[in-house]
């Protein structure tokens, strides 16, 4: 049995930025590292443990037996416990076992910064490295150009386990089965962007990845770390960002996890009222402690730098920020102000995206925040949270409950389908339609939609267009593309036979178009974040429940004219009112036969007349599709 060594990797500065809370490359140093001493290989551990008593790494390689490898403390009062034990070799696995302390309380504990685990029910870290050649140089090098926030961005989010299933062995798709199937798919389907739901490790499926253990690792399921990278390198060489859900807001408590790790609260909040989520019975972290902000920004860098992700989607970002979220009166306390912001979460969230941005500027982070909380999207020198871009849930709501209604009731709420445009600009939005909106019944996104069947169709194209046309980056959730009829079910495939109809394969082709058009139009994505990027034709025509408005790019010449008609009524001299003389181009619509509509279109040319409407000089007269939308180039 080989005796533990002592050695170490950390420097008396990595000491000093750990506990400032400003080491952001923890896991060069923590976690199970491979490498040779004194010309011997073998493995180093390193674990943050300062109330344990005795700290030993057990594993296949010792029978599991506790105290045959026993870890030194440092001297530096850090609280970390090291070692180097010879002829350890990636594959090998371990847990940390851990005497408390407090009392006799002993633990099992998986490595915080393993980069690989077991495949769960089964919870043991394995020894592994990050050894990949990448092949990816080209987007690397050019991908500000792809993630700018004067770019398109249509995210195209994908829940791995049930994307698509192989259905003769029921089971779901490898990372190397989804560099070929999804790529290709994501390639045919024009999204610029794919979002993957939490990657890392976790226990419990019905949790979607959402309630992390391995925060290094990307879960096992569907390979290893190495196919995982495969994955990223096949998407960016196909031209695909990679955006993953990060998941800081909370963590399980189970056994061999993060919760009570040393015999401690070390990674949650000690206080009860801060550091349980009531809503997930999950821990929250403790962010006003310096180590554990250094392990968070450090997981945040780690995907950037060794995976190559473009952006972070940080989920749950209002669960963070107030100290009363589903908290009744009692349960929360006041910050030092007498309010209800988490002052330490708040400053976490700037330190974290300072760290990313200046680390890695050309990748963008998302907020999903619910609420109003001022400056989300804005950079911290301004006095804003630092993130790049942030979800429009109300948006997302006051649309879905919109088309939710009969068409001849809608005169009734224009206020709703055009209440997003009186904020849209106060953050750098993103508008998604995701996975939260087809669950837990819910409905589909097409099962939202009112009418007979082919009503149902030509809303969703209608909503579609809307929502690619207005202002901000788009999200899409898988399935929605084609519209999917039932829920979400994270334990099955896609309903991919519905390909076979033609309303569904429909859908698909508008998508694809409509991603074209994002593309292919700067008007529609560079001046997206800002008021100068739009302008309204008419908002006020509830009678015929119609939205008029132009977007707008660098060029002037380049504008679009949108006009969107939300009733079923075919309107064949619909005026509206322009900027400026010349000629109208219709260059797409929703109503396209190939899309199942019913082909109502507008002549190849149309002549704009020197006549005042809408408050402008000049008009013009188009045919507006029933509940379709329409879009022009104006030259």
């Amino acid at each position: 049995m080989n005796p533990v060594q002592h050695h170490s990797l950390f420097t008396d500065f990595d000491i000093d930025l750990f506990k400032a809370g400003k080491h952001f490359k923890l896991y060069e140093k923590l976690g199970a590292h491979l490498l040779e001493v004194d010309g011997v290989y073998g493995c180093y551990f390193a674990v943050w443990a300062p109330s344990a008593k005795n700290v030993s790494v057990v594993g296949d390689f010792n029978y599991w037996v506790e105290g045959q490898h026993p870890l030194q403390v440092r001297w530096d009062s850090s609280g970390i416990w090291e070692g180097f034990i010879p002829g350890i070799d990636k594959g090998t696995k371990y847990k940390f076992k851990i005497q408390s302390n407090h009392g006799d309380v002993i633990t099992e504990k998986a490595d915080p910064f393993a980069l690989y685990c077991e495949t769960p029910p089964h919870t043991a870290s394995v020894v592994w490295d990050l050894d990949y050649k990448w092949k990816d140089a080209s987007w690397m090098k050019n991908r500000a150009n792809h993630n700018g926030l004067d770019k398109p961005m249509s995210v195209y989010e994908v829940h791995l386990g049930s994307w698509k299933r192989n259905l003769e062995q029921n089971r779901s798709l490898s990372y190397i089965e989804l560099a070929e199937d999804l790529v290709s798919y994501v390639k045919e389907t024009g999204f610029t962007h794919v979002e993957f739901m939490p990657i890392m490790e976790y226990p419990f499926d019905p949790s979607w990845g959402y309630q992390l253990v391995g925060y290094f690792a990307p879960t096992s399921r569907f390979g290893k770390p190495q196919d995982f990278m495969f994955l990223v390198d096949k998407l960016h060489q196909a031209g695909i960002g990679v955006i993953l859900d990060w998941v800081p807001s909370h963590f399980p408590s189970d056994a061999h996890g993060l919760g009570f790790f040393d015999g401690s609260h070390l990674y949650e909040h000690p206080d009860i009222r801060k550091g349980y989520h009531p809503d997930w019975k999950s821990l929250i972290f403790n962010y006003g402690r310096n180590e554990v902000r250094s392990f968070l920004i450090s997981n945040a860098i780690f995907w950037l730098q060794h995976y190559h992700a473009d952006g972070l989607r940080v989920d749950a970002v209002a669960s963070m920020l107030y100290l009363d979220y589903s908290r009744k009166d009692g349960e929360w306390e006041p910050n030092i102000y007498g309010g209800r912001e988490n002052l330490e979460t708040i400053s976490f969230l700037k330190d974290f995206n300072e760290a990313v941005y200046q680390m890695f500027p050309d990748v963008q982070t998302i907020a999903e925040e619910s609420t109003s909380f001022p400056m989300v999207s804005r950079p911290t020198f301004l006095g804003g949270l630092g993130f790049g871009m942030k979800w429009m849930m109300g948006w997302m709501h006051d649309t879905l409950h919109y088309f939710k209604k009969e068409p001849i009731y809608r005169k009734y709420h224009q206020n709703d389908i055009t209440f997003s445009m009186t904020y849209a600009f106060t953050e750098n939005f993103m508008l998604p339609l995701s996975h939260d909106e087809v669950v837990y019944g819910k409905h589909s996104i097409l099962g939202r939609m009112t009418g007979d069947e082919w009503q149902r169709f030509a809303n969703l194209r209608l909503l579609y267009g809307y929502m690619f046309t207005h202002p901000g980056t788009k999200l899409l959730f898988m399935g929605a593309e084609f519209g999917q009829s039932e829920e979400w079910n994270f334990e099955s495939s896609l309903e991919w036979h519905l390909l076979q109809y033609d309303y569904h394969k429909g859908i698909k082709q508008c998508i694809t178009d409509l991603n074209a058009l994002y593309r292919n139009y700067p008007a529609l994505y560079e001046k997206q974040f800002s008021a100068e990027g739009f302008e309204w034709i008419n908002y006020s025509d509830s009678e015929n429940s119609v939205l008029a408005y132009i977007r707008k790019g660098n060029k002037e010449k380049e504008q679009l004219i949108v006009v969107c008609n939300m009733t079923p009524q075919v309107h064949e001299h619909y005026r509206i009112g322009l900027p400026k003389s010349g000629k109208l181009t219709e260059i797409f619509t929703s109503d396209k036969l190939e899309y199942g509509g019913s082909g109502v279109t507008n002549s190849s040319v149309i002549k704009v007349e020197k006549l005042p409407w809408n408050g402008r000089e000049c008009s013009a007269e188009i045919q507006l599709p029933p509940l379709g939308m329409v879009v022009f180039t104006l030259s």
